[in-house]
């Protein structure tokens, strides 16, 4: 247990340390809300897709296959799971704050906090499955997520699904994998680069709206705790209790706690900007969440690799 949790832990450490490195630059000015923009954009348009592609570039396995099926259905009914409890619980008469403390504590930073994660931990095959519940996040979040957010079906676009990078990403590499398709180096080498910013980028831009945020009116705050408590230790130790209960083990059930462990998903910001919500709580829970996982995520993956 304590191995586990000190290698889990130095790998916690290793992107808090980057997110610090952003935490200064946002306070420095060195960093602003115009080139946190961009960076995010970066990340979503042309870093995301490279991760999925090069998550999937290895010969067909039948095998890999099913373990992909298995992956996407735990990813699933993790979020599904989650959105039922959420609206169970959640029952703030301020329907704007509502809409984020449900939105935030469903969705986790599955890919900038996990996807990092899961390669330092479990290898390429963790990124394989991590890019699988990246693709259910996608396709959940531009569905219910965007409805639930801005209350209006017109919002709800299978242009939008279909044209979301992070979904273009994974079907790409899901036909390379599935035809056995090896890119030439000449195409894979700059994919691979790009795949690698995902670490130390989606870090900084973190760092830096920790540094922007007021942490202090979110601990006054009896809704945020809730969802704060539901986000980073009831719903991933729930997750993890039913896929054990129901035989999942191995690379898949560590892939799968560790992005439901992670933090509140920065998306909850850019989405209650977009539909006018209560971005302060939003940026609140995400930065709360953020820095008091450095706790909760070591001691919860620990205890996926003991009994996976």
């Amino acid at each position: 247990m304590i191995e586990n949790f000190l290698m889990v832990s130095g790998q916690v450490i290793i992107l808090f340390i980057l997110i610090g490195i952003g935490f200064i630059c946002g306070k420095s000015k060195f960093l602003n809300d115009n080139a946190s923009s961009k960076l995010t954009d970066i990340v979503l348009y042309i870093v995301t897709p490279c991760v999925m592609i090069n998550a999937f570039q290895r010969k067909f396995d039948a095998t890999m296959l099913l373990n992909l099926g298995i992956t996407a259905l735990c990813s699933a009914s993790v979020i599904i799971g989650s959105i039922v409890i959420c609206n169970l619980v959640f029952r703030d008469k301020n329907v704007s704050r509502n809409k984020v403390l449900k939105f935030g504590t469903v969705f986790s930073n599955c890919g900038f906090m996990s996807l990092p994660l899961q390669s330092a931990i479990l290898g390429s095959d963790g990124v394989f499955y991590g890019s699988v519940f990246v693709a259910v996040f996608n396709i959940i979040i531009w569905t219910y997520g965007l409805y639930s957010m801005s209350g209006n079906k017109k919002d709800l676009s299978v242009r939008k699904l279909a044209l979301n990078p992070g979904i273009i990403g994974v079907v790409i590499g899901l036909i390379l994998f599935l035809l056995s398709i090896t890119l030439p180096n000449i195409i894979s080498t700059p994919v691979e680069y790009l795949a690698n910013l995902n670490t130390p980028v989606p870090m900084l831009i973190i760092g830096y709206h920790l540094s922007q945020s007021n942490l202090k009116e979110i601990f006054k705050d009896k809704w945020a705790y809730i969802s704060i408590g539901m986000r980073l230790v009831l719903i991933p130790l729930a997750a993890l209790a039913v896929m054990y209960m129901f035989g999942v083990r191995g690379d898949i059930l560590v892939a799968c706690t560790i992005a439901s462990a992670a933090p509140v998903a920065a998306t909850t910001t850019m989405f209650a900007t977009k539909f006018k919500s209560d971005v302060k709580l939003s940026v609140g829970i995400v930065s709360a969440t953020t820095l008091i996982s450095i706790v909760t995520m070591p001691l919860i993956i620990s205890m996926a690799t003991i009994i996976a």
